[in-house]
């Protein structure tokens, strides 16, 4: 097997010539030829782009940045939002709690910061919603500071170059340690872009491309064979499945029946149908006495730690329905189908195409 005898700094130097040619073109990034003449990252564009990207791939991600940073092209901007509008813009992205605390740490900046983030590990860390990972980036690829970024491209990469066949998480520790060692004092931030790229691009989790890897010589993964069987993770429990309803009412003149889901707990703050508890045995929780009609199909959707199997019903708002909290009487001109949470979405598309 060979050994990594370049060094850490001949590795870094490897991998940052590699993405001075080959990196990625993104919304929120700055280029190395930008970013070596003077142009530095906007740390706001920095923080919403990795708040987005945590558990969502940067397919899914660009359109919704585009439209934010079009709509509140700065912090301050998105601090008076109203949070229905940005509840609204995040619907579809999933793990809804990203949006509320996108919120409140933008207010947190505004408001007690003067509308600028903290230049520091540290100090990012006591912000909403910033954990050790974003902390990490944002000060890594805004501020150039030599912090260990550490996200699954990067943890594939690491497991490989030095052949760790500890399974997922118990490895991270170890792998965090290789990462650290070869984050380099200067140009830390392009170098964890890089190691992200090569992740994404060519050290994929199927078929990784080892032929044109600029770490395909000390890559020991690939010395044994061993690549494409890396990283190791422990087996995951099955997923649970859960069942429930929804009820769609809709008056003579168009108006719905929604209601405004608790801020706490799934699809928190998020648009949605009325319905019952989502478990193994849900019991009927219609908003208000009606004949309602089983549209003969069901919701299938999958959360993080559960599948879901709505039953959906419709029935007639009456037009003199006075809704109480939670539920909201929407007019049809003012309801959009893409405010809605993704499942949500799925029964009205359900309602639509019956």
């Amino acid at each position: 097997m060979r050994d990594l005898d370049s060094g850490p700094q001949g590795l870094s130097d490897q991998i940052l010539a590699w993405y001075d040619v080959h990196a990625r073109t993104l919304p929120w990034r700055i280029s190395p030829a930008d970013r070596m003449s003077g142009v530095t990252p906007d740390p706001y564009r920095i923080w919403l782009s990795e708040v987005m990207l945590q558990q969502t791939t940067v397919a899914a991600v660009k359109d919704y940045f585009h439209r934010f940073t079009l709509r509140w092209p700065s912090v301050q901007d998105l601090a008076a939002a109203e949070d229905g509008d940005v509840m609204g813009e995040w619907a579809g992205l999933g793990y809804y709690a990203r949006a509320r605390n996108l919120l409140k740490c933008a207010r947190v900046i505004t408001n007690e910061h003067g509308g600028v983030f903290p230049a520091s590990y540290d100090g990012l860390l006591k912000l909403p919603g910033i954990g050790p990972y974003t902390a990490a980036a944002i000060s890594s690829i805004a501020f150039d500071l030599p912090e260990t970024v550490l996200d699954g491209n990067v943890e594939r990469v690491m497991a490989r170059l030095y052949d760790i066949h500890t399974p997922l998480p118990g490895s991270k520790p170890e792998l965090k340690t290789h990462a650290a060692a070869l984050t380099p004092a200067l140009r830390p931030g392009d170098y964890a872009q890089a190691v992200m790229d090569l992740g994404a691009t060519l050290c994929t989790p199927k078929s990784p491309a080892c032929g044109i890897c600029p770490w395909r010589d000390p890559c020991q993964a690939r010395v044994a064979g061993t690549a494409p069987l890396l990283p190791q993770k422990t087996p995951k429990k099955p997923k649970p499945t859960r069942r429930g309803t929804v009820y769609l009412a809709r008056a003579t003149n168009g108006d719905w029946l929604l209601e405004r889901r608790p801020d706490k707990g799934l699809l928190g703050g998020m648009l949605g149908w009325p319905g019952s508890d989502w478990s193994e045995a849900p019991e009927p929780n219609p908003p208000f006495a009606a004949v309602w009609q089983d549209l003969g199909a069901e919701v299938r959707h999958t959360f993080t730690h559960f599948h879901l199997i709505l039953q959906v019903k419709v029935g007639e708002l009456p037009s003199n329905h006075v809704p109480n909290a939670p539920h909201l009487r929407i007019a049809s001109h003012n309801f959009r189908p893409s405010d809605l949470p993704t499942v949500m979405r799925k029964a009205f598309d359900l309602w639509n195409g019956q």
